[in-house]
């Protein structure tokens, strides 16, 4: 019984040492280039891009197999359930028609000239047969029998549809590469941006903790001042309620912290129920940015989204191009064999051709197809496809004056940041120097709790005021990044 305990807790304890492991497994420390890593890695919108360019290898393939050699072959059967056919008296192969020597005599004079062959032969003792047994027998020209098959080879020569397809295919293949460039930088501002709200809440979690911290510490020695007759009810009351009231807000900022942090995961493609830690902090990423460029003109090309919209405008032009020249023909070129069996040429009650004859065929031709009036549905296109460029040319326009606006509206947020921030570092130094020296005086005996109260109350916020404008500056450095197109 003891070994049984002992070997139950020991599974027990290694249970329990297994989860902790798969706990901190589970547990990821992430800093913002990580985040931008695994996202570009699992984002769906990333991976939907990269299926989008493998389409567009395969459609280059599709548009370029359409010129090859296109070879075909199949095979049918059929078998007539009745057949008309003519007196076999009603023939006539020269002379009188009613005279079967005479039709005799002439289809051996067709056969010598013919140079005998089975089929000829064969219909020749046919006919010799039914004239011989009955003239007014029927004779049938189309077997009851018959399978055949065919092989066929097509080769497109030329076709105008075909050449500016096989170049609209390249330039959506430049498209798609275009749209995945796309989709990793959307992807990594989605992130950056889902990223860095979660880092603020966490160093503000950082900081009341450390408020926290100090007032706990003033809240006892308060206490233990009042036990000993020196300090009022009031004053241990006044540090409580702060107390309380720091306590509240942290346990309110940590929930937010999990919705941010929930945002951030979702916006990365990671599960919801995986745990990360946020490593970061603001200077560190401040430190990072380095400086912005709030002089030069913005650089279109080096967006992802203008580059994309330039590939849509050549695709419009190869689309007006299709239509330009409707009057160029289309030339093809085709080789069929077509091998089939035949059987069951006899007159009824007949013993002759019950036997399969083979007889084949082949051919080879070019064919050149030329448009001439399709009702002026090819016009129609073309001035379609032209209203399309012409949008685009507007929607170039449009996107040229947002990037403009966008690194405009980033540079100067980036300079009303830097001035807060200085004012904000000149505050924080102020409102320290205010909480010690009530503290000072408030040991000294010669202050009061409310004033101690009020002055870590002023440096919190001062505190608050600091991070919240170094975030704001560091946004605006991403945000003059995103519009410069780095």
């Amino acid at each position: 019984m003891l070994m049984q305990y002992l070997q139950k807790l020991l599974f027990t304890g290694l249970l329990l040492a297994f989860g902790t492991f798969i706990h901190a497994q589970s547990s990821q420390t992430m800093s913002l280039a990580d985040c931008i890593q695994f996202a570009q890695e699992n984002h769906p919108d990333i991976k939907t891009a990269l299926l989008q360019v493998k389409d567009a290898d395969w459609r280059i393939k599709e548009n370029f197999a359409t010129g090859l050699p296109q070879i075909s072959a199949g095979v049918s059967y059929s078998g007539f359930l009745q057949r008309g056919g003519l007196p076999s008296g009603a023939l006539s192969f020269g002379g009188d028609g009613g005279n079967i020597d005479q039709n005799a005599a002439y289809y051996q004079t067709l056969e010598d000239r013919l140079g005998g062959s089975d089929g000829v032969d064969a219909l020749g003792q046919f006919l010799g047969a039914a004239f011989a047994s009955d003239p007014d027998s029927k004779i049938f020209f189309n077997p009851v029998h018959s399978v055949s098959g065919n092989v066929s080879v097509n080769q497109l020569i030329f076709n105008n549809s075909y050449l500016i397809a096989k170049r609209a295919a390249r330039y959506y293949r430049q498209y798609v590469d275009n749209q995945l460039i796309s989709a990793r930088q959307t992807v990594r501002n989605t992130v950056t941006n889902a990223y860095l709200p979660a880092l603020l809440i966490s160093e503000n979690l950082s900081i009341l903790d450390k408020n926290i911290g100090n007032l706990e510490k003033l809240f006892s020695d308060t206490k233990a001042i009042n036990k000993a007759g020196f300090a009022e009810q009031l004053d241990v009351d006044r540090l409580e309620l702060s107390l309380s009231n720091l306590r509240s807000e942290r346990g309110s900022l940590a929930r937010q912290r999990e919705i941010v942090v929930n945002a951030l995961k979702f916006n990365m493609g990671m599960p919801v129920g995986n745990d990360i830690v946020i490593s970061d902090n603001v200077d560190v990423l401040l430190a990072a940015a380095g400086d912005v460029d709030l002089i030069s003109p913005a650089n279109f090309m080096t967006r992802p989204e203008y580059l994309l919209l330039l590939k849509g405008r050549e695709l419009s032009a190869v689309q007006v191009d299709l239509y330009r020249k409707p009057w160029l023909p289309t030339v093809a070129g085709f080789v069929q064999w077509q091998p089939s069996y035949q059987g069951g040429f006899g007159a009824k009650d007949s013993p002759a051709f019950k036997d399969w004859y083979y007889i084949s065929s082949a051919v080879a031709g070019v064919s050149v197809n030329i448009p001439i009036w399709d009702g002026g549905g090819t016009k129609a296109k073309k001035e379609r496809a032209i209203i399309t460029a012409q949008t685009v040319d507007i929607q170039k326009q449009m996107l040229e004056n947002a990037i403009s606006l966008e690194l405009d509206a980033a540079r100067k947020q980036y300079l009303n940041a830097q001035e807060r921030v200085a004012n904000q570092v000149k505050n924080l130094a102020l409102a320290q120097r205010i909480y010690d020296t009530t503290q000072t005086k408030y040991k000294a005996g010669v202050g009061s709790s409310f004033e101690v109260t009020q002055s870590e109350s002023g440096l919190y916020t001062a505190q608050q005021g600091l991070l919240q404008a170094r975030y704001d500056l560091l946004t605006a450095r991403v945000a003059i990044k995103k519009a410069i197109g780095e």
